[in-house]
């Protein structure tokens, strides 16, 4: 018998293959403790037009970035129709997916396909093992089909002479024990090599219908932690362990108990789970709480224009009472706001014929750090940062952009110490608070708001709204970039009004015949055309 537990590839239609690091780091842990057989990482495929977390595509560089314990023979699985429906010959799109084994820390590769794609696998097989891997077959949705067209599926995969393990999926799992063993006499009838059963649990018998074929001679069997699977999941690998401990098993069932208990019972009531801390940095800077609940009772401001408003009223005197000229003045991002429009050329044509990755703050910034450093790494993209990163090195931003002297305040000793060239609205910035980056490069681009323009000149920009990145998109359009891709932006609540500000820009962009199409690389609620950073196809 073979234990193969697919979970972060099954389990990943629940969360679009976006695994918590932690828990990905303690699974491989705990199916290695457990002496599973074979532990198959995720999916190999080709970009998609959304986001999806690293194990919808498994990369090689993503693989690079595990530290796979010993035991377990690692592996992948590739749809068949991910390669026969490209634009490539069957070679070089399995030459595009997949390394030769040997440079590789997977060994595995099956190969999932409906009946009609049978007869066009052979080459996909055949390329497989040339590179070197085990491969495995996996017929979906083999219930209810004729024994003859079951044996006629496995007469084809014997003749290809390469397969390794001929699979057969309960994908709509709805099989008994007397089903399965009626599809194992017919796949026996023509092929004599091992079989497997990957099933579903939508009647609550995947775990019977596994101990039944094994009983019959299928040595392989998928399973999951917790079941999570698609639908209504798959064998779980801890009531299979639990089954075999009766006899003499050679698996050790309490790391995998451990794991459900510690990470999988919680993700399987669901994702997703306020101390104030704002406050407390009020009280801290003498500011009194009423500004503070003003600034929390606005949804307009995100965290970034609260801290830098809350800094900036810690510099001034007799903000321990409240004055609402003096919050609106923090908030307004324009203390100099007599100074005449001002701005240079020096912007025009920076960007030409560059790939350009705008990064922000945002929360996925953080969560997919190690990725977006692995996607700029290999393709070395112009890369202009909102503000300072509070997560992505100095070393690899090419450019800061600020225009919001609230927020610029509070990041200004950080910004000394960047040696990167900053671009900027000058005009909207006093002498004393320039007099903090003297020692940097300034690049002066002009910014004017007015409701509903968006549009751009050789020295300035006008923008909807007081939005940074209005002001960054409207920069570019004085260049021409091979592309524009963008981390961190999020998004809002769609009633949020930063929500809807964004749009607004976004459209407003659009409409712009110099704009470039933005793709997201990582989660965002923002009408933006989706990819992922696991898979950027840059």
């Amino acid at each position: 018998m073979h234990i193969l537990d697919c979970t972060l590839r099954d389990g990943g239609y629940y969360n679009n293959w976006d695994f918590e690091q932690e828990v990905v780091e303690a699974y491989l842990s705990a199916v290695s403790e457990a002496k599973i057989d074979y532990v198959e990482l995720g999916l190999r495929s080709f970009p998609k037009g959304d986001f999806l977390g690293a194990y919808a595509y498994t990369t090689e560089a993503h693989l690079n970035t595990l530290d796979l314990p010993e035991g377990p023979t690692y592996g992948v699985m590739v749809d068949a129709k991910t390669i026969l429906e490209s634009e490539l010959s069957i070679e070089d799109a399995v030459e595009a997916l997949f390394v030769p084994a040997s440079d590789s820390k997977i060994s595995l590769v099956r190969v999932v396909a409906h009946f009609p794609e049978v007869e066009h696998s052979g080459p996909i097989v055949k390329c497989l093992k040339s590179l070197g891997y085990i491969v495995g077959y996996n017929l979906m949705q083999a219930g209810g089909k004729a024994g003859d067209v079951i044996a006629d599926k496995a007469r084809q995969a014997k003749e290809w002479d390469d397969l390794d393990v001929l699979y057969f999926a309960d994908s709509l799992g709805n099989m008994d024990s007397v089903e399965v063993e009626r599809i194992v006499t017919a796949l026996r009838t023509e092929w004599s090599g091992p079989l497997g059963i990957h099933t579903h649990n939508n009647m609550a018998k995947g775990l019977d219908n596994s101990i039944a074929t094994n009983n019959v001679g299928v040595t392989w069997l998928d399973a999951t932690i917790t079941g999570m699977g698609r639908g209504a999941g798959n064998t779980q690998t801890e009531s299979l362990l639990a089954v075999l401990d009766k006899g003499e098993s050679k698996y050790i069932s309490k790391p995998i108990y451990e794991l459900v208990i510690r990470h999988f019972e919680s993700m399987q009531r669901h994702y997703g789970w306020g101390s104030n801390l704002l406050y407390f940095l009020g009280a801290q800077n003498d500011v009194h709480p009423t500004y503070i609940q003003n600034l929390l009772s606005n949804s307009h401001y995100g965290t970034d224009e609260i801290v830098g408003a809350i800094d900036y009223l810690s510099k001034l005197d007799g903000t321990t009472s409240y004055n609402g000229a003096v919050l609106n003045t923090a908030l307004s991002f324009n203390t100099n706001e007599t100074a005449p429009l001002s701005g240079t050329e020096a912007i025009c044509g920076l960007f030409d014929n560059k790939n350009v990755l705008i990064v922000t703050n945002g929360p996925s910034t953080k969560k997919y750090l190690g990725a977006i450093n692995l996607y700029i790494e290999q393709f070395k993209p112009v890369v202009i940062s909102i503000n300072v990163s509070d997560y992505i090195s100095a070393d690899i931003i090419d450019y800061y952009v600020i225009s919001h002297n609230a927020k610029f305040l509070s990041d200004a000793d950080r910004y000394n110490k960047l040696n990167r060239p900053v671009i900027l609205p000058l005009h909207r910035f006093t002498k004393s608070e320039l007099a903090v980056i003297s020692d940097l490069q300034l690049l002066d681009y002009g910014l004017t708001i007015k409701d509903n323009e968006f549009a751009s000149n050789t020295s300035h920009s006008v923008i909807p709204s007081d939005i940074t990145t209005a002001y960054v998109l409207a920069m570019l359009l004085e260049s021409c970039p091979s592309s524009v891709k963008l981390v961190g932006f999020d998004g809002y609540d769609k009633n949020d009004s930063r929500q809807q500000e964004m749009m607004k820009v976004i459209e407003l962009y659009n409409k712009d015949d110099r704009s470039c199409e933005l793709v997201s690389l990582t989660p965002t609620s923002y009408p933006l055309t989706k990819g992922s950073v696991y898979a950027p196809n840059c």
